[in-house]
């Protein structure tokens, strides 16, 4: 009995995965790597003025090595605004995280009713644009406008000045944890939808209550959900620039360099410095990724101790 040779296939039929591949790589070496690679080129650039800075070749842009970098670095400005962010991120991250958890257990329990209304009423602040969101609470914040410092005054109660200060981090803080936690939730409600049923029936067999399910099951399962949403926390705590810029006009205690990111943006277009900006944010990528990277190299180190225990 003689076997039949396999058929092989025409070489088109091979390199159609590939051509399907072609759109999203010519997209992403134009949108994302090509400007990369162009900032990172002006970060080793400047420009040279001569004489007054009249008439042409007056100014020439030539190369600067290092110096953009060591004078970024050494920016009090910038590392001033990292510190900020550092206070807003150990604020929001906390919060943020375990309001979306708190909220994901809820709704996963037996006993919540319109659990469809309610998740959809928790997300929907996500669903509003960052500018839109800072300015609804902006004005909630400003004393002749807001109806809360109404009510406090009503009550004869203090009014806190949210724009001052110390209370400006939670006034921010609270605009980020307002809409993020509702994404967050969606992210570790599905991973506690996809456990299956049989341990928590298993669970509740052995005598567990639902706070001992919540806490000695649902929370270790969705580690990876939580690892998840804390690396993606991180990322936008980092970039924060619209909350603080929409507010900058209501009131004086937020400067245009408050964040590092509002460091460049005041650097490249209010200086006209745009080698100094693109160092700064070559330097803001760098610590992004090397924290970003160094957390998940952690995170899989526990996973994989724990699993070999």
């Amino acid at each position: 009995m003689t076997s039949t040779p396999a058929r092989r296939r025409p070489y088109g039929v091979k390199g159609a995965p590939y051509a399907f591949l072609i759109p999203a790589i010519a997209l992403f070496l134009l949108f994302f790597a090509l400007p990369i690679g162009y900032a990172v080129y002006l970060s080793f650039r400047k420009v040279e003025v001569s004489g007054l800075g009249l008439g042409a070749g007056a100014r020439e842009e030539v190369w600067a090595g290092l110096q953009n970098y060591t004078d970024a670095l050494t920016d009090s400005e910038l590392l001033d605004g990292a510190l900020r962010v550092l206070g807003y991120g150990c604020v929001v991250v906390p919060v943020m995280l375990g309001l979306a958890l708190l909220f994901a257990l809820m709704l996963d329990s037996e006993k919540v009713r319109f659990t469809p209304v309610t998740r959809l009423a928790i997300f929907l602040p996500y669903a509003i644009p960052g500018v839109v969101a800072a300015l609804l609470w902006g004005f909630l914040y400003l004393p002749d406008v807001s109806p809360f410092y109404f009510v406090l005054d009503r009550l004869g109660l203090p009014q806190p000045d949210l724009l001052d200060g110390g209370p400006l981090y939670l006034a921010l803080a609270n605009i980020a944890v307002w809409g993020g936690t509702g994404f967050n939730m969606i992210v570790i409600y599905t991973s506690l939808r996809a456990i299956p049923a049989e341990v928590y029936e298993a669970a509740k067999l052995d005598g567990a209550s639902p706070l001992q399910i919540a806490v000695r099951i649902k929370i270790p399962m969705v580690a990876p959900s939580l690892v998840l949403t804390f690396f993606f926390s991180i990322i936008a705590t980092l970039q924060v620039f619209n909350e603080p810029t929409t507010l900058k006009p209501l009131t004086n205690s937020v400067s245009t360099t408050w964040s590092p990111l509002m460091k460049v943006y005041q650097d490249a277009f209010g200086k006209g410095d745009i080698h100094a900006a693109a160092a700064q944010a070559a330097i803001i990528a760098l610590v992004t990724l090397v924290l970003s990277f160094g957390f998940l190299r952690a995170a899989n180190r526990r996973n994989k101790q724990e699993a070999a225990r």
